[in-house]
């Protein structure tokens, strides 16, 4: 009698053992699926919800603006950006949406007039995605950055939604 029931606990416990040897693998590859869905998901939105957060700030005027940088600063590149609007919403482009856009970044240049197309090329960098952080490279020395909002295909909003600051790359 003894012997059956240390034989049932011997074959329940290689049970148990068999089990485990296939769940685990099992929910490993669950979470693996499961980050690199969080991840390709981060990449068609433009971003984490934390990147994203920069968005609109109650004490900022009507505007675009750069949320980690200013006039005069000396950066090590590449840097992050940080882009901001205050009084529109971003959203991607493709749709013509009063209130809305999305940001572009002008390299060395300055802004573009209303209703002017965004040129795209090295320097006029579109985030279309609705993307409001980039990381930079940009080669030692001065250089202006033009922060340029524009509507859902590319036209600028003018003067009144761009800025330009200074800085220094190192």
């Amino acid at each position: 009698m003894k012997f059956e029931i240390v034989y049932y606990w011997y074959l329940y416990l290689k049970y148990i053992t068999m089990k485990i040897k296939i769940l685990v693998p099992v929910l490993l590859l669950t979470a693996i699926i499961a980050c690199n869905q969080s991840a390709k998901d981060d990449a068609k939105t433009g971003g984490t919800d934390q990147q994203k957060s920069v968005v609109s700030d109650a004490n900022q005027k009507s505007g675009v603006y750069f949320a980690n940088l200013k006039d005069g600063d000396v950066v090590k590149s590449p840097f992050v950006v940080q882009m901001g609007v205050s009084g529109m919403t971003v959203e991607p482009a493709g749709a013509l949406n009063d209130g809305k856009g999305h940001h572009h970044l002008i390299i060395d240049g300055s802004y573009i007039e209303k209703g002017e197309m965004v040129p795209k090329d090295e320097t006029h960098l579109h985030f279309g995605k609705g993307q409001t952080v980039d990381t930079l490279s940009l080669t030692p020395g001065d250089h202006t950055l033009t922060l340029q909002f524009a509507d859902g295909m590319h036209k600028s909003y003018g003067k009144e939604w761009s800025t330009t600051i200074k800085i220094k790359v190192q």
